[in-house]
C-alpha cells in the first residue's frame, strides 16, 4: 500500500505512532482532544490545524496530506532530531546565531565534540541531536572571537559537529542535508589547517556517495584521500594510521559493492597490515580503526562479494574479546554481517538468533539499517512463526517459503 493510498486521518495516526497518544499530540499542538480525534477520523482538518500537526509531528504538511512519503523507519523523535540538526547546520553555516550567543572555553568544546562522537557511535541519536546544535553555534561564535592561529582547534571541533550531522543525515536518508553538512565539514577542516581531519571528512564523504549509489565517486574520494595521507612504513604515528586505515576500509567496501573482488582483496590486505601496525583499536577525529576492525570489516566485505564460506571462516576466528574495543555501531554492524553470512549458508535458525539479538539490543540503530530487511527476505524458508516475530521487530513483511508475505504481517512504510 502506497503512502498516498491512506486517508489523511490514517496518516496522522501512523505518524503519531504508538509512543504518542492522542492526548500527547493535543498537548504538543495546543489543540483540543476532540479536534485531534476528528482529524484522525477524517471529519475536519483546517489549515491552522494542519500546520500545527505538521510542526508537532516534525514533518512537512505535504507528508500529512499524502503528497510525499515519510522517510523510511523514522519515528516522531527521529524526525524532530533531523529537523533540529538541519536547521542548526544551515543557520550556523549562514552565520545566524541566537542573540545571547557568547564564546565558550575551547576545553568545553573539546569535551562536547568528544561526547557527540561517543553518542553517534552508540546510536543515541536523540541525545546527539540535542547537543549538536549548541556545539555548532558555540564553536562558530568562539572561533570568530579568536585570532586565526588560536581559532584552528575550535574550527576543528566545528568541523566535527558538521561531520557528525552529515553522518546522521546520511543514516536517516536525508541525502541533501548530508551533502550540505559534509561540504561545510570539509571546508571548516581545511580552514583549521588540519589535513588529517580533512582526510577523515573525506572518509565520511565517501560514505555519503556510497549510500547515494554513486559508487565510482565514492571510490575516487576515498582512494584520493588515502593516497594523500599514506604513511611511510617508518611512520608509526597512530593518528595518521587510524585515518588511513579508515579510508582503506571505505575503499575495500566500495570495491566489493562494485563487484571487484581483486581490488577488494588488495585493500583488505592493506587493511590487515595497517591494523597490525596499530596493534590495537584507535580513535581519532571519530575515525575508529585497528586489527579487530580490519577482521570484522573483512567479514562484511566477503558477504558482499557472495563469499559466505570465507566470511564464516573469518567469523570463527573472531573472539568475544575482539569486539570489546569496537564501537557499539561497529559491533552491531558486524553481527548483521554474521546473520547475513549465516542466512546465505542456509543456517536460518542461527541467522534469526543473531538478527534478533541485534534488533532487540539496538532497536534505535537497527531501524535505520537496510540489511535486517534483506536478511528477513533471505530467510524466507524458515519457521513462519519465528520469522513473523523478527519481522515485526524490524517492521518488514515476513516472506514464507512460497514467496508470499503472511497476511497478518503489515508492510512497513
Amino acid at each position: 500500500m502506497q503512502w498516498s493510498d491512506y486517508s489523511t486521518g490514517a496518516r496522522i495516526k501512523i505518524l503519531r505512532g504508538k509512543e504518542m497518544s492522542q492526548t500527547d499530540l493535543a498537548h504538543r499542538t495546543g489543540l483540543s482532544l476532540p479536534t485531534i480525534r476528528a482529524a484522525e477520523q477524517d471529519r475536519r482538518l483546517s489549515l491552522p490545524t494542519l500546520l500545527k500537526l505538521a510542526r508537532a509531528l516534525a514533518v512537512d504538511t505535504s507528508v500529512i496530506v499524502g503528497q510525499q512519503a515519510p522517510r523510511r523507519a523514522m519515528g516522531q523523535d527521529d524526525r524532530a532530531t533531523l529537523r533540529y540538526i538541519s536547521s542548526s547546520v544551515h543557520d550556523t553555516a549562514a552565520g545566524f546565531f541566537p542573540e545571547d550567543s557568547d564564546p565558550v572555553a575551547p576545553g568545553e568544546l573539546a569535551r562536547a565534540a568528544k561526547r557527540a562522537w561517543a553518542l553517534y557511535w552508540a546510536g543515541d541519536y536523540r541525545e546527539l541531536g540535542a547537543i549538536l546544535g549548541p556545539l555548532m553555534v558555540d564553536a562558530s561564535v568562539t572561533a570568530q572571537s579568536l585570532d586565526e592561529e588560536a581559532s584552528h582547534a575550535v574550527l576543528g571541533h566545528l568541523s566535527d559537529a558538521y561531520q557528525i550531522a552529515a553522518c546522521v543525515a546520511n543514516l536517516f536518508g536525508a541525502r541533501d542535508l548530508a551533502y550540505s553538512a559534509i561540504g561545510h565539514a570539509r571546508n571548516t577542516a581545511l580552514a583549521a589547517g588540519d589535513p588529517l581531519r580533512a582526510a577523515r571528512v573525506d572518509s565520511a564523504r565517501s560514505w555519503v556517495y556510497l549510500r547515494d549509489g554513486r559508487l565510482d565517486r565514492s571510490m575516487e574520494v576515498a582512494e584520493a584521500a588515502a593516497n594523500e595521507i599514506e604513511p611511510r612504513y617508518s611512520d608509526q604515528g597512530a593518528e595518521r594510521l587510524t585515518v588511513y586505515g579508515n579510508l582503506l576500509n571505505h575503499c575495500a567496501v566500495t570495491a566489493a559493492r562494485l563487484e571487484d573482488a581483486v581490488r577488494a582483496g588488495d585493500f583488505l590486505s592493506q587493511l590487515h597490515a595497517v591494523g597490525a601496525r596499530l596493534g590495537h583499536e584507535r580513535d581519532f577525529h571519530g575515525a575508529r580503526f585497528g586489527p579487530h576492525t580490519a577482521t570484522t570489516q573483512a567479514v562484511g566485505i566477503n558477504v558482499t562479494l557472495g563469499q559466505s564460506g570465507k566470511a564464516l571462516t573469518l567469523i570463527e576466528s573472531v573472539r568475544p574479546g575482539h569486539l570489546e574495543g569496537l564501537a557499539d555501531a561497529a559491533r552491531n554492524r558486524y553481527q548483521l554481517d554474521v546473520a547475513m553470512a549465516q542466512a546465505d549458508a542456509k543456517l536460518y535458525d542461527k541467522a534469526l538468533d543473531t538478527l534478533e539479538g541485534v534488533v532487540r539490543g539496538a532497536p534505535q540503530w537497527a531501524r535505520h539499517q537496510a540489511l535486517p530487511a534483506v536478511i528477513v527476505q533471505k530467510i524466507g524458508g524458515a519457521s513462519t512463526a519465528r520469522l513473523r516475530r523478527v519481522s515485526g521487530l524490524i517492521g518488514v513483511p515476513a516472506v514464507a517459503a512460497d514467496g508470499f508475505a503472511p497476511a497478518t504481517v503489515k508492510t512497513a512504510l
